[in-house]
């Protein structure tokens, strides 16, 4: 593995995390009746899920695997 194709996935592996933590994050705002910030989490949301898809299109065309 490349150097670079190695600090893309540990850049992926960040993300997912990250993204994950923004859902627990917007959960708890949207338990507590607060949909507006809920919402604007779940949009960061997808945006690290699609930042993560197109590092791992990236890590593919590279021939890594994660």
């Amino acid at each position: 593995m490349s150097s670079s194709a190695a600090e893309l996935s540990s850049l992926a592996t960040a993300l997912e995390e990250l993204a994950k933590r923004v859902v627990s994050i917007a959960d708890g705002y949207a338990a507590a009746r607060r949909e507006d910030l809920a919402t604007e989490l779940y949009g960061v949301e997808r945006q690290l899920t699609n930042s993560l898809r197109r590092i791992s299109k990236v890590t593919r065309a590279e021939g890594v695997t994660r």
